[in-house]
């Protein structure tokens, strides 16, 4: 999926479009709406990079036995390709 947004709008709050998509992540990440390796996933960041920028804004990491499970089954497939 692409999501296109104007460049004013990037350029109005100041943001560049990796540090939109980390705050767009950062967001969904804090409502458990992502876990955490879907968020850094969605943030193009590597996971630590990720808790590093939650941390930063001192949100604390929900990290839980489908997360485990869910990054368990990423990593087996990445280690297949």
């Amino acid at each position: 999926m692409t999501v296109t947004l104007p460049d004013e709008l990037l350029r109005s709050v100041n943001l560049t479009e990796d540090e939109l998509k980390t705050e767009f992540a950062v967001a969904l990440f804090q409502r458990e709406i992502l876990t955490l390796g879907q968020a850094a996933l969605l943030a193009d960041l590597p996971q630590l990079d990720f808790q590093r920028a939650l941390a930063s804004r001192q949100i604390a990491l929900h990290y839980d036995v489908e997360d485990l499970e869910y990054d368990l089954e990423r990593v087996s497939r990445l280690s297949v390709a």
